[in-house]
């Protein structure tokens, strides 16, 4: 059923139709209107689960390890600071094996305080063994959320899920949605069964204490269930695919890109912006596409390679900053090309918020065909 509704609440509906048992989160602009559409569910007898209050982040998604580890399908939705103070509880989720699934409205760490978007917050954690999902549109967010349970519970997988959307850029944008049936997911998205669950009368530990002789392994393991879970994105993606008309197989998705000589790279909402820039680049006779990553963890990087693997050049625009080095996703593009001979070049935009138009794409395609680039993109002028 399409409806016009806000992203935020798009991706709400879409929660209670995964029919979570167990709900745990703390309001945080601009991640606040989805827990109070929930807790609305929850009071209205919507949505059947317990909706726990509690008194920070890093609690809500404690309660969510708690439940999750006594075999309940289980959500939470933070952002920026937020994410920051469950840092250790998300290593914790991962390390665990629990398949949680978490909204990210992602938004710019401080300080300086900001509560507008980058994606600063959830790359912050792209080693903390969360599968990472990046929507381009309200559409996509909601979407993803389905897809996110499917994948997170596989037996196979086992690991919690961010689904990621631009805070505001999204969160707080209406659009038109196609909003699924109860019936609809019910049938993409089985009943929750958990691989392992506390029981008395069955009594197991999880997350317990591990020496160097098997510490090392468990991180392997984790790599590997990362790895292959490419395998059941495929899988489920193009399951969903075929039964309501969106294909989410694709860890990657091209625009104009058959014939490109420059390529684009981006995640997240600006790669709308993105494809209107190629359309008029296009028609000034530019041949310039876009690849467009949908799934930042596991990284797709046979995918990339073999995307861009005809073009002449490559800029990436990253709404992160690793610190001291490049940009995270420049850096993961750099290393699945590594020895292809094609320049890769990144390009630091939109932090904090700054606004990024077709007019910068066009500047940045500029740039990377005269060879200039791992910079940030944009400085006011006092501090060059």
């Amino acid at each position: 059923m399409m409806e016009i509704t806000e992203g935020s609440h798009a991706v709400a509906d879409a929660v209670r139709l995964c029919r979570p048992q167990v709900i745990s989160a703390y309001p945080i602009t601009p991640q606040t209107h989805i827990v109070e559409a929930l807790a609305d569910m929850v009071a209205n007898c919507q949505l059947d689960a317990e909706y726990m209050t509690v008194e920070n982040e890093l609690s809500a998604l404690s309660a969510c390890i708690g439940a999750s580890a006594a075999g309940s399908r289980t959500y939470s939705a933070t952002t920026s600071q937020g994410l920051a103070l469950m840092f250790e509880v998300c290593f914790n989720a991962a390390g665990m094996r629990l398949p949680i699934v978490m909204s990210i409205a992602n938004r710019a760490l401080g300080a300086p305080l900001s509560i507008w978007n980058d994606q600063q917050d959830s790359i912050s954690l792209r080693d903390a063994g969360w599968l990472q999902f990046y929507a381009e549109d309200n559409q996509e967010a909601t979407d993803l959320h389905y897809l996110a349970y499917r994948v997170a519970e596989d037996h196979s997988v086992l690991l919690p899920a961010f689904v990621c959307f631009d805070g505001f850029i999204l969160s707080h944008t209406y659009e038109p949605i196609n909003m699924l049936s109860q019936e609809d997911v019910d049938r993409f998205l089985p009943k929750f069964s958990p691989y392992e669950r506390l029981d008395a009368a069955d009594p197991i530990s999880f997350g317990m204490y591990a020496t160097p002789d098997y510490y090392h392994e468990f991180r392997y393991e984790m790599d590997r269930a990362l790895k292959e879970s490419k395998a059941i994105i495929y899988k489920r993606g193009k399951e969903f695919g075929q039964m309501f008309g969106r294909d989410y197989s694709a860890m990657v998705e091209g625009y104009r890109l058959e014939d490109a000589d420059t390529a684009i790279v981006a995640m997240g909402s600006i790669c709308g912006t993105t494809k209107d820039a190629i359309d008029e680049m296009r028609d000034e006779g530019k041949k310039v596409g876009l690849l467009k990553i949908r799934v930042f963890r596991p990284f797709p990087t046979e995918e990339v390679a073999k995307a861009l693997s005809h073009v002449h050049r490559i800029a990436v625009l990253d709404k992160n900053i690793s610190l001291g080095a490049k940009g995270a996703v420049a850096l993961e593009v750099k290393d699945a090309l590594y020895g292809s001979g094609i320049p890769v070049k990144g390009y630091i935009i939109g932090l904090g918020g700054r606004d990024v138009r077709k007019k910068d794409i066009k500047a940045i395609v500029a740039l990377v065909e005269k060879g200039q680039g791992d910079m940030f993109y944009g400085l006011r002028r006092e501090v060059l």
